[in-house]
């Protein structure tokens, strides 16, 4: 699956009671592929093309993005290793395992 598809279809893929109570945004700035905002509004998800603000950014490549979303590639062992960047909100950041 593509970034673009992953965006796409996201906020159909939520469970809401999974993100119930939460209240972020982050920006995913996929190089390679685009930009997105996620908003996480008390369970429900929007996602907008480009960047219109977040609590915090996630930068990667679309490699490395695609490998993440497909399960072959763990995000905390490519943050740790350089491959992804996390700016900002790094709470708001670890929030993200409710939508994946």
């Amino acid at each position: 699956m593509s970034a673009a598809e992953f965006f796409e279809k996201l906020p159909s893929r939520v469970v809401p009671g999974k993100t119930a109570g939460m209240n972020n945004s982050y920006v995913f700035a996929i190089d390679g592929a685009g930009t997105w905002t996620v908003r996480v509004a008390d369970g429900a998800v929007t996602v907008d093309e480009g960047d219109t603000g977040g609590d915090c950014t996630i930068s990667t490549s679309a490699e490395v993005f695609e490998k993440i979303i497909a399960g072959k590639q763990n995000p905390t062992a490519a943050y740790m290793s350089g491959k992804l960047k996390i700016k900002g909100d790094m709470g708001a950041a670890m929030k993200l395992q409710k939508l994946f």
